[in-house]
């Protein structure tokens, strides 16, 4: 989760700005770039008034048979195991070199069209460096994240991983989207085709780990079980286009965040490389409000002593709290790559921890039903609800593909 204010953009090489989208030859110097700028804008705003609707054409540009779970979601066989998989069971591994390996990390070729002209005339050089200057969201920083390298669960879960920032998941997914929004707009009515993208097509295969660098999230569906009700609730959120930088305008589960280290300090890379503790520490930020500083600048976490953490760890130990992997998947929009996962607490212990719930956090605000308080602000985990967010509300493809993989599973989930 990106939390912290980004520093000030630093400064771009320069780079000339070729002939093509950004209006009429002729144009004065002054007027080019402010033309460049506000269609770059206006295609921009597009996007994240769309973003649900063109996650549907992107879909199309793929094969049937990649869609996970009847959704959008993309993904590989060996991706998605036939049964949820206990996080306990799930392996990580480190490859420190394994980004040397990556094509056009940086920021891929064809991007030029969603690459606007600065005022100086010369165009920027990534799409990163544009969203900061005319379009900045309140949370936009780049920081070291972690990159998949390998998912398999053929044989047990096994995820490889090395490092990346997280500009590099903005130079690909929001670039792509980008163009995806400005094709769709500047052609209202006609489909697009792989053909008119050249940065997706450049990207070729979204699922092949290697030919990009992929930035990788985790999402996380909570479910509170009432053992006595004999029924679930569900926590969801809606995030806000104006506060993050990726998929603002859709609904999605909570917590969900970037996988990444909880400070830029070396240390961290390797103590904090672990599903458990990137999912405990998104939950309390995003569910109880918690900030970002782990206080991890000038010593590791100490997991074990974290009150928070030890409390669930326990409550794992003694069977109230169990956490399970699902599946991986990439969005066919912006082709970002998120580990599906879920948490069922019993209602005891989630009443207990989550005494502090809140409604609203920096990336935007918890579902919650009418007149709900306390613990009730979920809502029920039933099929109904289950189609409503996965075939009529906006949501994420990867919260949606959540969704339809856990009740699939419900009996594993929740069983007594």
């Amino acid at each position: 989760m990106m939390r912290k204010p980004a520093s000030p953009a630093s400064t771009e090489p320069v780079a000339t700005a070729p002939a093509g989208r950004d209006g009429p030859a002729g144009l004065s110097e002054q007027e080019a770039p402010a033309r460049s700028q506000q269609r770059w804008r206006r295609e921009r705003e597009y996007l994240n008034a769309h973003r649900h609707d063109l996650s549907q054409l992107a879909r199309d540009l793929y094969p049937p048979s990649w869609r996970m779970a009847g959704t959008h979601l993309l993904g590989r066989p060996e991706w998605l195991p036939a049964r949820p998989v206990p996080l306990e069971q799930v392996r990580l591994s480190w490859q420190p070199d394994g980004a040397g390996t990556v094509v056009d990390a940086v920021q891929p070729a064809g991007s030029e069209g969603v690459r606007p002209l600065r005022d100086d005339g010369t165009r920027f050089t990534s799409y990163a460096g544009a969203l900061a200057a005319l379009d900045r969201p309140r949370l936009l920083e780049n920081r070291t994240c972690y990159r998949l390298l390998e998912a398999s669960a053929e044989r047990g879960v096994q995820l490889t991983f090395g490092a990346n920032r997280y500009f590099d998941l903005i130079n690909v997914s929001e670039a792509v989207a980008h163009e995806t929004a400005a094709r769709v707009l500047s052609r209202p009515g006609a489909p697009p085709a792989m053909g008119d993208l050249p940065l997706r097509s450049s990207i070729g295969d979204p699922l092949d780990l290697i030919r990009r660098s992929v930035t990788t999230g985790i999402a996380t569906l909570i479910l509170r079980r009432d053992r006595d009700a004999g029924n679930a609730q569900m926590f969801l959120h809606w995030r806000d286009p104006a506060s993050v930088a990726v998929n603002g305008g859709l609904y999605q589960v909570t917590p969900a965040g970037m996988f990444q280290p909880s400070h830029e300090a070396g240390w961290n890379l390797a103590n904090d490389l672990g599903l458990w503790e990137a999912i405990a520490r998104e939950v309390s930020e995003e569910l109880l409000g918690t900030g970002e500083d782990y206080g991890s600048g000038s010593a590791p976490i100490d997991y074990p002593r974290w009150p928070f953490f030890a409390a669930l760890t326990a409550a794992r130990r003694a069977g109230t709290l169990r956490g399970y992997w699902l599946a991986a998947g990439a969005d066919p929009l912006t082709l970002d790559v998120d580990l599906l996962t879920v948490l069922v607490f019993d209602a005891s212990l989630f009443d207990t921890e989550f005494a502090g719930l809140v409604a609203d956090n920096d990336e935007g605000r918890i579902l919650t039903r009418p007149g709900a308080v306390g613990h009730e602000a979920g809502i029920e985990f039933s099929a109904a609800n289950v189609e409503r967010f996965t075939t009529v509300e906006a949501m994420q493809a990867a919260g949606a593909a959540l969704l339809r993989l856990a009740w699939r599973h419900r009996g594993v989930l929740l069983e007594s």
